[in-house]
């Protein structure tokens, strides 16, 4: 029986708001606006940006071209392209484990949000009072139940995105949730700028402050391009090989990068105005800043439940959008490697994952250690590990292992630059690699 062809996102369009929507999430909200005004404002800025091209693009535009020149998911696409050696596939394992890990513990940030989405349209949030907030925020924590609840909500959201296959679930629903939650930052943005601290916020943001810019703040620059773009753990390469031949593996990775850095701007542009315009609240990053700083100054304002029920739905989009294409890493591959029908593969991953999950939704509220330290030693693993070391294999195996003829005719399939093969090889091969290790090194305290 002849195998059926493989799904194909609808149109370009579709692919680059759900590759962008992968890229896209909390931490574009929660960490890039902090990091930024930490780090000399404009300054990291322009830092970022050249870390993105010379890092993030390369590695992003391998894991597409590797996904494109197969049709298949990130173990079956390195066994074909290293012709059935055994070493090569690991990255591909690597990357199914890296996306579940990674879901298991986002999934309770996730049910968070929609915790919060849902007391906000119901005015409860706004009930709670300004002197109430830090409170609520750590009852969420200790709640094992209430975590687990909206963990299970989200994931079940999640699992029927995914089930709906490649153009009726991620292509129909990105076009819905990135559209939307543009939207949804727009209308903040033009809410904040409205604000008493909106001067003060932008000048924190995005001011030019050099001598707040260090070595060290190179090195976060670096590990925020990688950390941002989705990249080294397979969803690109998934995604990738969901796209058609004629497709422009460089413009569509570039594409992306840009919506992803947009998102981040925006998301500093509604913080920092609400941060400097509200007595007692300080720039900060993390969970605490968006369910607890973030409340606090809402409520203070107008229409603060309006305002943050749109936050809060927005948190949801953006943690969604992510969460599709993590779950489908592991669906493709079960789908490829055992033949199960996509309903199957979703479900059962599914299921795994919200298991895989638990000890995350209960560790604020078990005193034993090794579930009190579930999240914060499995995020570690994921950001610091398995992220730097699928990095590194991709662009050593697109840069020095996969077949010249492959990589160059699917890099120039379709492209409006291939002037810049050259480069781009250069920097695989070279750049990327390095500066990968120095992320790597960075995050465990080495340098």
């Amino acid at each position: 029986m002849l195998a059926a062809p493989r799904a194909q996102w609808g149109s370009r369009i579709g692919f680059i708001l759900a590759a962008a929507g992968s890229a896209v999430g909390l931490g574009n909200i929660w960490k890039f606006p902090y990091v930024t005004g930490e780090n000399g404002g404009g300054v990291f800025i322009l830092a970022y940006v050249i870390c993105v091209l010379v890092v993030g693009l390369p590695v992003m535009s391998s894991e597409i071209l590797i996904g494109r020149a197969t049709q298949k998911s990130p173990v079956s696409a390195f066994r074909e392209l290293s012709q059935g050696s055994g070493f090569w596939p690991i990255f591909g394992w690597l990357g199914v484990f890296a996306a579940a890990s990674l879901l298991s513990y986002y999934s309770v940030i996730a049910g968070w949000a929609m915790h919060y989405a849902f007391l906000s349209v119901t005015g409860q949030l706004a009930a709670t009072g300004v002197e109430n907030v830090q409170a609520l925020f750590q009852g969420v924590l200790t709640n094992g139940a209430l975590n687990l609840f909206w963990h299970f909500a989200f994931m079940l959201l999640t699992v029927g995105v995914v089930v709906g296959g490649v153009s009726k679930g991620l292509d129909r629903w990105s076009r819905i949730l990135m559209p939307a939650l543009l939207a949804m930052l727009l209308g903040l943005v033009i809410r904040a700028a409205f604000l008493p601290g909106f001067g003060q916020g932008l000048e924190f943001a995005f001011g030019i402050r050099p001598e707040e810019f260090h070595a060290s703040s190179v090195l976060v620059a670096l590990g925020q391009a990688f950390f941002s773009l989705s990249i080294g753990m397979g969803t690109m390469i998934t995604y990738g090989s969901y796209l058609r031949r004629d497709d422009d593996i460089m413009g569509s990775s570039i594409e992306i990068s840009a919506l992803d850095t947009l998102v981040a701007l925006m998301a500093s542009i509604i913080i920092f105005p609400i941060i400097f315009s509200f007595p007692g609240l300080e720039p900060t990053q993390g969970p605490s800043l968006l369910f607890a700083s973030i409340p606090t100054g809402m409520m203070q304002m107008p229409f603060a439940s309006l305002l943050m029920g749109i936050f809060f739905v927005l948190l949801v989009f953006a943690a969604l959008t992510s969460a599709i294409s993590l779950l489908e890493v592991p669906v493709a591959v079960l789908m490829d490697e055992l033949g199960w029908e996509r309903k199957k593969a979703a479900t059962v991953m599914g299921l795994v994952i919200f298991v895989y999950g638990v000890p995350s939704a209960l560790g604020g509220s078990v005193s034993t250690p090794i579930i009190a330290n579930w999240f914060d030693n499995l995020d570690y693993l994921v950001s610091n590990i398995l992220f730097p070391l699928g990095g590194i294999g991709i662009s050593m195996f697109t840069g020095w292992r996969m077949e010249e003829a492959i990589r160059h005719d699917h890099f120039l399939s379709g492209s409006k630059y291939k002037v810049f093969y050259s480069i781009w090889l250069t920097l695989l091969r070279f750049v990327v690699p390095v500066g990968i290790v120095c992320v790597f090194l960075n995050a465990i305290g080495v340098i």
